[in-house]
This record gives structure tokens, C-alpha cells and sequence, in this order.
């Protein structure tokens, strides 16, 4: 039931804040900001050196159990290749699993640990396979390869499938994503790029509350 839980509170937020920095330290107040300014679901990516730190501090901060809302927050692991990977993650306090393409032995593992995990995908093969292995949400990636369109080309022949497009979704266009089906939306560099030039992270959170707010506005 947590799984089914957690997939429920992932869709509800709607929006999943893809994290990526120079540092631990760096990571840990971008997602402070983001969750400050209401984007409440987390992607910290391997690609961060010593992400596992990062997901640590913010598992032992966050739950998306908490009844505070201030304490609230659903924090996940992206850019996963392979199931080692994923494993650790999860020991560190990793509540979902994400991966820029589908790794089956990765999604055994995910499902092994009833941990919600979301491939990344291109294709109707690779959608197919990866209903076939238990998953229940892939991520379309990169996004900006593709229109909103290809939500309503990939649901004619897989109704079923739960798709959330993750690389190129901006305030300008995830009403769009939103309104042609997709269950969730991935933001990366967007939601932080002008944080980190003008080197002040307060601006994730005034970013986050735009997001959010677009987000609710697609949704009505």
C-alpha cells in the first residue's frame, strides 16, 4: 500500500523538481527552496557528487508522511543506470526511483522493495516493455524531443500508460504537457539555472511557487 500511496502523492503534487549541482551541500538548499516555494517532490540525481549525502540529509529532514506541511516532501533519486544503484539509494531514503532509460533488472529491483520507479522512455516498445516488467509511470526523456502531441499518439494504442515528460517542460508549455495527459511533469535546469547564476538560491523558491501555480492553473 505505501507504493500505491506514494504514486498517489507523486501525481497529486504534479510536479517533480529534477535537482542537479556542484556540490551536497548545493543540492540540499535548491531542494530546501524548491520545497519552500511549494514544489513538494524531489529528484536528486546521481550525477551530483556524493548525491547519496544529499538524499540522507534530506530523508532525515523530509517525509511524505509528515502531517507538518513544512516538514512534507516526497525525495527520490535520479539518473539511476542500474540496480546497485537504485539499492543504495533506497538505503540512503530514497522514496521513488527514476532513470533516464529502462534498465529491467533496476525495475525488479524497485518492485522487489515495493519502491515506485519510473523509467525513462522513447518509444512504444520501450512503453510496452516496461508495463510488462510492473511499472506505473514512465518518463517520456527527453522531453524536447517531443510535442504535448505525443502523449495523445503514444495513449491511442497504450491507454494505460501513465507518462511524465521530464527534460524541456517550462512555464510556458507544462499546461500544455498537462492538458494532453501527462500524470506528472519533470523540471530540471529551469527551475534553478538563474538561482545559480546570480548565485542566490532564494530565486528556486520564487521559481517553484511559479511552477506550482502554473501547474494548479492546468489542472482546474
Amino acid at each position: 500500500m505505501k507504493k500505491i500511496k506514494l504514486i498517489e502523492k507523486i501525481v497529486n503534487e504534479g510536479v517533480v523538481a529534477v535537482l542537479r549541482g556542484e556540490t551536497p551541500d548545493e543540492v540540499v538548499e535548491m531542494a530546501e527552496q524548491a520545497i519552500a516555494g511549494g514544489l513538494k517532490t524531489i529528484e536528486v540525481t546521481m550525477t551530483v557528487p556524493f548525491a547519496l549525502k544529499a538524499i540522507e540529509k534530506l530523508a532525515t529532514r523530509y517525509s511524505s508522511t509528515a502531517t507538518d506541511p513544512d516538514k512534507f516532501a516526497i525525495i527520490g533519486v535520479g539518473t539511476v543506470l542500474d540496480p546497485e544503484t537504485a539499492r543504495a539509494a533506497i538505503l540512503s531514503g530514497s522514496e521513488f526511483v527514476v532513470g533516464p532509460s529502462l534498465n529491467p533488472a533496476t525495475v525488479a529491483l524497485c518492485n522487489r522493495y515495493r519502491v515506485p520507479v519510473m523509467p525513462g522512455v522513447m518509444t512504444i516498445q520501450e512503453i510496452q516493455t516496461a508495463l510488462e516488467l510492473g511499472v506505473d509511470i514512465v518518463k517520456l526523456f527527453p522531453g524536447n524531443l517531443f510535442s504535448p502531441a505525443m502523449i495523445k499518439a503514444i495513449k491511442g494504442p497504450l491507454p494505460q500508460a501513465n507518462i511524465m515528460p521530464t527534460g524541456g517542460v517550462s512555464l510556458q508549455n507544462l499546461g500544455e504537457w498537462v492538458k494532453a495527459g501527462a500524470v506528472a511533469v519533470g523540471i530540471g535546469s529551469d527551475l534553478t539555472a538563474e538561482a545559480v547564476k546570480a548565485k542566490d538560491f532564494s530565486l528556486v523558491a520564487k521559481k517553484a511557487a511559479q511552477y506550482m501555480e502554473a501547474y494548479r492553473a492546468a489542472v482546474r
